[in-house]
């Protein structure tokens, strides 16, 4: 719920470390590089061993630090683009939905007890979310211009800061993922409530436009 506030922190932050990347390093392949430390954190977290446990805490760290500065260099260098906004949130939404079922798997291979209810709950209302979230930007065309993301995110009680941090606790503390998942699942719930509490007046009040526009078009059509 913090998230329009923190992109401003972040990219005034990470502004003079994206400064002396080299100009050879584009947005897209910072891009490229947190979707693949994403995807070894969901791959060594499913396959863990004594002598890797800090692997997958690492390459979601990594993944989390990569992810942030494609979008500061983007902006600092103005080659912000539709296809790097896309990109950037499509390896998002797969490494977040691979994360509770590969903790899961890893969990279980290793002798703890899964409950796979919690985690199917939770990669539901992921799906709901998401749905919701897309839909409000296709309603919501005109994005404000203090907006630093490719698409209008309404805020919610789980953003993505809530998220990360949520994601971070389950690397560190696995044993405790089915809580968490729990957990999470509820709060993602509350925030599809905010975001439904705004679009459904805001959809009443687009059919209500289209329907005065269309007895306006039939008026003149009269005259």
């Amino acid at each position: 719920m913090y998230d329009n506030y923190l992109r401003h922190v972040k990219d005034w932050s990470g502004t003079p470390l994206c400064r002396i990347l080299p100009t050879a390093i584009t947005p897209n392949q910072v891009t490229l590089a947190a979707f693949i430390s994403g995807l070894l954190a969901v791959g060594t977290a499913a396959h863990p061993t004594s002598s890797s446990t800090h692997w997958p805490l690492l390459f979601w760290l990594s993944n989390r630090f990569l992810d942030g500065a494609d979008g500061t260099l983007a902006r600092m260098r103005g080659t912000a683009s539709a296809l790097g906004g896309f990109l950037d949130l499509l390896g998002d939404f797969i490494i977040y939905s691979l994360i509770p079922i590969m903790l899961a798997y890893g969990q279980e291979a290793t002798g703890y007890d899964v409950d796979w209810r919690a985690v199917a709950l939770l990669e539901a209302t992921f799906h709901i979310n998401n749905f919701v979230l897309f839909y409000i930007s296709a309603v919501v065309a005109a994005k404000p211009d203090d907006e630093l993301t490719s698409v209008s995110m309404r805020p919610a009680l789980i953003e993505g800061l809530e998220s990360g941090l949520l994601f971070t606790a389950m690397f560190v503390s696995p044993q405790h993922l089915m809580t968490l998942c729990w957990m999470m699942s509820g709060a993602v719930v509350v925030g599809i409530g905010q975001r439904l509490y705004f679009i459904i007046p805001s959809l009443k009040g687009l059919d209500h436009r289209v329907r005065n526009r269309k007895r306006q078009d039939r008026f003149n059509l009269k005259l």
